[in-house]
């Protein structure tokens, strides 16, 4: 028998692969499956960006790299850091990674210890809670439901932290529920920090570039708490490039130069090729993206005009990302005749066998009377994707 670590067997697999894993088997045998499950714009990477990786192939970029990034795309972020959020990195502060989820998981190995308490507010994305156990931390959920609009009070924070508090991390746009912290949200939790100078703040911002109302305000804003706060950055989202695997952070030059050793020790740096692409996102002005935006929202509105036609659910109307969380708590406890509805992973799956829609369980998330429904797809499939749905929840009993 092949006795594998403790630290592998604690960890979950990640329940939004999980859920494609199954759709794709689905689809193999034959099945009609609309995957609503994974977190993937379904644009093509612009023409611009493309060009310039093929460049960088004709021009030999086909050597090892800086374990942080190639010197001049590091300025570039540092330069995009100023021209989009008004925050003055240098390149050093700078460390480019084989996608968010390993900048994510570099700062959570370089700073967290056995025992130490990481803060998340729930819902939370999946891999945070995961990579918490990697770190050997214990994962400490503050919940917001949805008449809070999924976002958590300064209150809440400050009731959470305790001596062993050594780190927070969140996202906003937030990845499941698309909420977006305002800047006097962001404000008050930063009070909270000032009051406690030996906790790290994680914001992971890869949703920064689909925002529908207002704009994206980062935490790193607040001068008293920068040096503590770890941006979290990449080009999977807002470009489209999530095949390219480049994510990076900015932060304290000693926490970059740790996260730069860990790097070094694991992945070295991040694919000569992907990086001259993301150098040329780097120098492109946002507005080009405006395009991707605009459809994103038609596709919001479409979704939650179409939701309304099913009795018992609810959701908000997210300011950022590619995703409703919806509340289908009254359906809990019904039955399809077969088997019994008790969890929102029972949902899914039946919607997954009965309707052939993929999504994903709430509780993946942090929120058992929730399930995540991705609108990263073409109208018709999502105009598809609800009927079915509708057909489905109103056989269950």
């Amino acid at each position: 028998m092949i006795q594998l670590s403790d630290r592998i067997n604690r960890l979950s697999e990640s329940e939004t692969l999980a859920m494609s894993r199954m759709s794709r088997e689905l689809k193999a045998e034959g099945h009609d499956v609309i995957n609503l499950s994974v977190g993937e714009p379904d644009f093509n990477t612009p023409d611009k960006l493309k060009e310039a990786g093929k460049q960088a192939i004709d021009d030999n970029f086909s050597f090892y790299t800086p374990v942080n990034g190639y010197q001049d795309l590091r300025e570039a972020i540092c330069q995009k850091l100023m021209r989009d959020n008004n925050l003055a990195y240098t390149p050093a502060q700078i460390v480019v990674s084989t996608g968010a989820k390993q900048s994510i998981a570099n700062a959570m190995l370089c700073l967290v210890n056995p025992g130490d308490e990481v803060i998340v507010p729930a819902p939370f994305w999946v891999s945070y809670k995961e990579i918490v156990k990697m770190a050997e931390g214990t994962a400490v959920y503050v919940s917001a439901g949805i008449e809070n609009d999924f976002k958590i009070t300064a209150e809440q924070l400050e009731s959470a932290i305790t001596e062993k508090t050594k780190a927070f991390i969140f996202s906003s746009p937030c990845n499941p529920t698309g909420s977006v912290y305002s800047r006097d949200e962001l404000k008050a939790l930063a009070g909270v920090f000032e009051k406690h100078p030996n906790i790290y703040i994680i914001s992971d911002e890869i949703y920064e570039h689909i925002i529908f109302e207002g704009k994206h305000e980062s935490i790193a804003q607040f001068a008293s708490i920068k040096d503590r706060v770890i941006l979290v950055n990449g080009v999977s989202k807002g470009f489209a490039m999530t095949g390219w695997r480049v994510g990076y952070m900015a932060a304290h030059p000693e926490i970059a130069q740790a996260c730069n050793k860990l790097q070094g020790q694991v992945t070295s740096g991040t694919c000569s090729i992907a990086q001259r692409a993301t150098l040329a996102a780097m120098e492109t002005d946002p507005e080009t993206t405006h395009e991707m935006l605009e459809k994103f929202r038609e596709r919001r509105d479409l979704v939650i005009s179409l939701l309304k036609e099913i009795p018992g659910i609810a959701c908000n109307t997210p300011a950022g990302a590619f995703y409703l969380f919806i509340n289908i708590k009254s359906y809990l406890g019904k039955h399809d005749g077969d088997q019994p509805i008790n969890t929102d992973g029972d949902l899914c799956m039946y919607l997954l066998r009965k309707a052939h829609i993929a999504l994903v369980p709430g509780s993946a998330f942090g929120d058992g009377e929730c399930i995540r429904f991705s609108y990263a797809t073409a109208n018709e499939l999502l105009i598809e994707a609800v009927d079915r749905m509708k057909k489905a929840l109103v056989k269950l009993k």
